[in-house]
């Protein structure tokens, strides 16, 4: 497995923030009443997966610190999931694009679940 040069190489930076920017676009035609609870809460927990994706990867030397970054990612990947359910429940996000998107980070769980399990791949 090629190493990474930096943390914006790894498949699962990448996956991550494509998926964050994607909801960003998606909320862009939520309701306004919506800015402040559902907008805000989806869009901060999609940033926060490559956040801590990004954070973790430099803290990689320390695996206890780099497994804990990654859970946090996975985390917040989940609470997405369950902001994207909402969403739809609303009737702001079609189902179709809820089962597309929750597939990406069903997909980042896997990796993040590999780079929890085996950390000392990144050191």
């Amino acid at each position: 497995m090629p190493t990474a040069k930096g943390f914006r190489d790894l498949k699962v930076y990448q996956l991550a923030f494509k998926l964050a920017m994607e909801i960003f676009k998606e909320t862009k035609h939520f309701p306004k009443k919506e800015t402040y609870s559902l907008i805000d809460q989806i869009r901060r927990s999609s940033r926060s997966v490559p956040a801590n994706i990004g954070e973790g990867y430099r803290k990689r030397l320390y695996p206890k610190m780099f497994i804990s970054k990654m859970a946090d990612a996975d985390g917040e990947a989940t609470e997405t999931q369950v902001w994207l359910d909402l969403a739809t429940a609303c009737e702001y996000l079609s189902e179709k694009r809820r089962v597309e998107l929750v597939a990406g980070y069903e997909e980042v769980g896997r990796m993040l679940g590999g780079m929890i399990a085996h950390p000392e791949k990144f050191s």
